[in-house]
């Protein structure tokens, strides 16, 4: 089997594990039963999964935990030990520390930030004009803040292929008017700029993205799609301006 193939094999094996990671976030994850997802021995598994992927199993699974117990602390009256047992802490102290790790701030202080900036980006966001772009993307359906699921399978189909390095930038694009459309119900692109020589494939369909003026923010925390030749990745929210007569995005022709 060639290099090329082997690769491909990899990518599609660590996306049934991304799947199969967030399906059973609440549940101990035995790397012997995600090894065979992967049709991996978990020795072969766990060496693969940490050079593709850039972290350990259990640091995918913190990291997800914590990105939940965040939107948990910002959006519900849950008590914070509670908050920290599903996110599989023993004590409070432990999440804490993890916690201000990821967020640098305890739960409590994140939770008062959070709802003392009612209306307010959770992050400073700034309108800028962006050159066109193309990206490779997985799609995504549900709340906003549940696209780190995309973007896992995303760097899962990414890390093999060797396009995360610099100059690549990590994309999410918006496709509906989140004042309108359901959460349950929106749509949405996890992306990353490739180059030209990139085409669809099973796993991503490529796009264009049309020149424009986009909102900008720097992606803090646990969700942000950084893994090691990613760093500063930005996230852009597509909005198609009104009267402007022109489509912000449109599906790319594969190589």
């Amino acid at each position: 089997m060639n290099r090329p193939v082997t690769r491909e094999s990899y990518a599609q094996r660590l996306n049934r594990v991304a799947e199969h990671i967030w399906a059973h976030l609440d549940e101990p994850l035995d790397l012997t039963v995600l090894a065979e997802a992967a049709c991996l021995s978990p020795f072969h598994f766990h060496r693969i999964y940490r050079t593709m992927i850039g972290e350990t199993v259990i640091e995918t699974v913190s990291r997800l935990r914590l990105q939940r117990a965040s939107m948990e602390l910002a959006r519900s009256q849950a008590p914070i030990a509670e908050i920290a047992r599903r996110a599989g802490y023993g004590s409070n102290p432990a999440f804490t520390r993890a916690f201000r790790a990821a967020y640098d701030l305890a739960p409590a202080a994140f939770r008062a930030t959070r709802r003392a900036e009612t209306g307010a980006p959770a992050m400073p966001v700034e309108v800028q004009d962006r050159p066109a772009m193309r990206i490779a993307t997985v799609p995504h359906r549900g709340p906003p803040q549940q696209i780190g699921q995309a973007f896992d399978r995303l760097m899962a189909w990414a890390g093999p292929k060797g396009v995360v390095m610099p100059p690549a930038v990590g994309v999410a694009v918006y496709l509906d008017d989140m004042s309108v459309v359901p959460p349950a119900d929106q749509r949405a692109l996890a992306g990353l700029t490739v180059s030209p020589e990139v085409g669809t494939d099973d796993t991503v369909t490529i796009h264009e993205v049309a020149a424009g003026r986009y909102a900008r923010a720097a992606v803090q925390g646990p969700l942000r799609p950084d893994r090691p030749g990613l760093r500063g990745a930005v996230r852009l929210a597509a909005h198609q301006r009104r009267g402007a007569g022109q489509r912000p995005l449109r599906r790319g022709q594969p190589q």
